[in-house]
Formats: structure tokens, sequence, C-alpha cells
């Protein structure tokens, strides 16, 4: 995919060209869903929403938001930050209706637990990820781009204009801070990040 040709259809787009919008999508798509597919398989397969809705959603989210987008990295960038979004506002959705007030519940099989334990830890990342932002908010981007979006090394030292080893550091150095925040200890190798 040539950068300059997603950017241009993407401009396009919001100019109203149905056909240029529906290019950009074509050009993005499989990318989109690679890292809507990895977030949701971090998930354990308990999750409600499945990753054609994640990318449809991610993707309506930004043409609804009409940012101005620099190139393919930055509308991966800014993709990210949309799928954390809907993920987390549909772990909020669904702890709320766990909640249910005096509503019965039944539970069917085992899955129902597995599933509230994986909306709990996305809560957990989201809140912990909130305190890395004060503290670094280029970590928690890094997060954002590479743990939600998918991003490679490389596009996120592009997106940044540093080298890929920096990225790797400052990856280490979130990954080891989030651990800590959730009650993992010292960001050992077995953290979930």
């Amino acid at each position: 995919m040539e950068t300059e040709s997603f950017t241009r259809l993407l401009a396009h787009a919001r100019d109203g060209d149905g056909d240029a919008h529906d290019r950009a999508y074509a050009l993005i798509y499989d990318r989109l869903r690679a890292a809507a597919h990895q977030q949701l398989r971090k998930r354990g397969g308990q999750y409600t929403l499945c990753t054609t809705m994640l990318v449809g959603e991610a993707w309506l989210k930004l043409a609804d938001a009409e940012v101005p987008v620099r190139d393919r990295e930055h509308y991966l960038a800014l993709a990210s930050l949309a799928m954390r979004h809907i993920v987390v506002d549909q772990a909020r959705r669904a702890m709320a209706e766990k909640r249910g007030g005096n509503d019965i519940r039944v539970t069917l099989n085992e899955n129902v637990a597995q599933m509230e334990a994986a909306d709990a830890d996305v809560l957990s990342l989201d809140a912990a990820l909130d305190k890395l932002a004060a503290l670094d908010p280029r970590l928690a981007r890094i997060v954002e781009w590479r743990y939600f979006g998918g991003m490679s090394e490389t596009e996120i030292a592009s997106m940044l204009d540093v080298t890929g080893r920096t990225v790797r550091r400052e990856w280490r150095k979130a990954r080891a801070f989030l651990y800590r925040e959730m009650g993992g200890g010292d960001g050992g190798e077995d953290d979930p990040t």
C-alpha cells in the first residue's frame, strides 16, 4: 500500500467522495482487521465483539471525528486509540450489565466467568494506561499503538521519529510499569502485555 495514495484517498473521502472512501477502506482494511483480531485474541476468545465489528466501529469513529490524517501510520495510530476506547467501553458495559441490580443471574456455562475476568482485565489495563499517560504520554502512546493497534516497532519508530531500539526499550519500560500497576510484581516475562 502506498502511504501517499491512502492519505489522498482519505482526504477525498472526507470531501464526500464515496468511491474514495471505499478504496481507502479497502487499502487499510486488512491491517485494521489484523490489529482487531490480535486485540480480541488477547481476550482468549471470551469477548462479545467480533473482529469485523471492531474494525467497522473504529473506521466509523474515525470517519466521524474528521481529524486531519498525515499518513497511513498516523491513521493506524488513531485507529489504535479508537479500538482501545471501543474495547474499554464494551468491557464497561459488560461489567455494568453484570451488576444488573435486582436481575436474577443464571450462569449457562463457565465461559461467563472467563468473559467477566477478561472485561475486568481490560478495565485494569485502561486505568494503568491512564496512569502511565499522566507520567509519560509517549510510553502510553507506544502501548496504545502496539497493544491496541498492532503497529510494528518500525511503524512506531517512524511516528515518533526515533530508532527501533528506542521503541523496544520504551516498550519494555511501559510493560514493566503496567505489569506493576496491574498487580503483577516487577514486570517480568510473565506479564500480560
